[in-house]
């Protein structure tokens, strides 16, 4: 804030250009602040969505273990590789 020598009085306003200008600042201000909090909740929905699709491809994964057993698919072909198996020395470290 500047100060003033200039005794402030009822009838001291700011200039018409200054009001305006400070009137569309605090307007873009509460736009953005607006825009920010649309953009959490649009957050917001897009991660309990994609909890909710990482818990199906979880059950789905079950589901086609139970299946096929512990294999992986190619997700290009539907081709079923078995997984590899560890031997002992890695399951050690």
């Amino acid at each position: 804030m500047v100060k003033s020598n200039k005794k402030i009085t009822k009838d001291l306003k700011v200039t018409d250009e200054e009001l305006n200008k400070i009137q569309n600042l605090v307007k873009v201000i509460n736009q953005l602040q607006s825009q920010i909090g649309g953009l959490e909740i649009q957050k917001s929905i897009a991660i309990q969505r994609l909890h909710a699709f990482q818990s199906d491809i979880d059950r789905f994964q079950l589901d086609m273990k139970s299946k096929y057993g512990d294999v992986s698919v190619n997700l290009q072909n539907g081709i079923l590789q078995e997984m590899p198996i560890e031997n002992e020395v890695n399951k050690k470290n």
